[in-house]
């Protein structure tokens, strides 16, 4: 097969392609379709769970579980990174993670909260998640491989674009399915219960559709990225923490680059907040707005995510031309200042057009701190480092420990009081994140 250079049309395209190929499960999976769904299962909101021993509030339950895989996440991807970068194969634990994700999609088909059936439920719950992020782990990675400084923001930019695009593309689909499912074959019967079958029929549909657009779709991605830099070793146990020396090692450069430590300190503290809202955003959005209707609300939360994501592709390209006149990191702040606001005006949200209002913010500002987190985080990492796969381990590493912190916070706060005020803590990161975004030098400096 060709190889193509560093740089060239094709492979960062087929790069940013990726995107359009794994967030249909951000979008379907993890913001829209299954929180309706899970929801769906329940007699009413105040109905507990069962789950490992315990009794717990609905959303808690998924928090928790969230938590757990972001941990694993964190935990296992220093090993991959390292063997990854020991034998030179990136690729394969990308596709590893993309199809253990697809799949994991497909199998919420069959999820139940029956007590017998709730944990297997859970898995296919936890693969998606972990087959998600972990993949990102390696696809991130590449970005530094396949892209000049100068190119690294635009097409950063350009992958979350068209991750917006492709998803809200199938999640229209979905919504037809579940709005209208006569149209595409669901018996709806004559009666309101038998349309709600027809209505969680077609969701659990939706969830195999998801599936199957990631894995087919990302085969382009993966055709044209270089399998990595290929080393001819082979993996022995003595490789297997490879990844934890590298991280120290990491941490030890850390030490003669204060600009990138500091601001590793700071996508810390803000992008824990930013994941815990997007994840918990339309739980939120159906447990404390008042919808009207179960078919208003269903309708509500969709139309809202799809604001988010339509807004989100204009604020990406924005952050970046921003980001190309200001610097990143002045425009990281006034982005994480944007965020305070939003995490104070939740708190008092009550009505459908409040949280429009919300979503379409969200959305501007969305975009924006991924796309440009990512790339500063890029741009920062020494010249010539070989293995950036890495550094990159250390960002998700990062990344991750601080969701895990971030979703316990939330939970604990939401079973002791209720979700608004687990909002309104998160206004405390943000906060933070742009007092330590202040401490960023402008300049490579060294310690002493």
């Amino acid at each position: 097969m060709e190889k193509f250079k560093k740089g060239s049309k094709k492979l960062l395209n087929a790069w940013a392609f990726y995107d359009w190929a794994n967030s249909v499960y951000t979008l379907t999976i993890a913001s829209s379709i299954f929180p309706i769904f899970y929801s769906s299962l329940f007699a009413s909101d105040e109905q507990p769970v069962y789950a490992f021993g315990f009794e717990m509030k609905q959303t808690v339950l998924i928090s928790i579980i969230t938590a757990f895989t972001f941990m694993v996440v964190a935990l296992s991807s220093p090993i991959l990174s390292g063997i990854a970068d020991y034998v030179g194969n990136k690729k394969t634990f990308m596709k590893f993670f993309c199809y253990m994700g697809g799949l994991g999609c497909i199998g919420l088909y069959w999820f139940s909260i029956d007590r017998d059936f709730i944990h297997v439920s859970l898995l296919f719950y936890f693969m998606g998640l972990l087959g998600y992020w972990g993949s990102l782990v390696f696809y991130n990675s590449y970005l530094p491989d396949i892209a000049f400084e100068e190119q690294q923001d635009s097409i950063s930019a350009k992958g979350f674009s068209m991750g917006y695009i492709g998803s809200v593309i199938l999640l229209l689909i979905n919504l037809g399915m579940v709005m209208k499912p006569e149209w595409f074959g669901f018996d709806i019967g004559e009666t309101e219960e038998s349309l709600n079958l027809a209505k969680i029929s077609a969701m659990k549909i939706s969830f195999i559709t998801v599936g199957l657009w990631w894995i087919l779709f990302s085969q382009y991605t993966f055709y044209v990225l270089p399998k990595g830099v290929s080393s001819g070793h082979k993996v022995t146990k003595a490789v297997l923490f490879n990844g934890f020396k590298e991280l120290k090692g990491v941490w030890v450069e850390l030490r003669q680059n204060l600009r990138l430590k500091r601001y590793l300190n700071a996508f810390f503290v803000f992008s824990m907040a930013v994941q815990t809202i997007m994840l918990m955003a339309v739980y939120f959005g159906e447990k404390e707005i008042a919808w009207g209707s179960d078919g208003e609300k269903t309708v509500g939360l969709i139309v809202s995510i799809l604001v988010i994501q339509i807004v989100a592709i204009l604020g990406a390209v924005l952050t970046s031309k921003a980001s190309d006149k200001y610097g990143n990191i002045p425009i990281l702040i006034v982005v994480n200042a944007i965020w305070m606001l939003v995490c104070i005006y939740a708190y008092f949200m009550q009505t459908p057009i409040q949280f429009y209002i919300a979503a379409s913010v969200v959305g501007l500002v969305m975009g924006g701190v991924q796309s440009l987190g990512r790339s500063t985080y890029s741009k920062y990492i020494p010249e010539n480092t070989k293995d950036s796969t890495s550094y990159f381990s250390f960002y998700d590493v990062a990344e991750k420990i601080g969701i895990v912190i971030g979703m316990l916070i939330f939970a604990v706060v939401d079973q002791i009081s209720s979700m608004r005020y687990a909002i309104l803590f998160l206004f405390v990161f943000f906060l933070i994140g742009i007092i330590l975004l202040f401490r960023v030098p402008r300049h490579d400096e060294i310690l002493e």
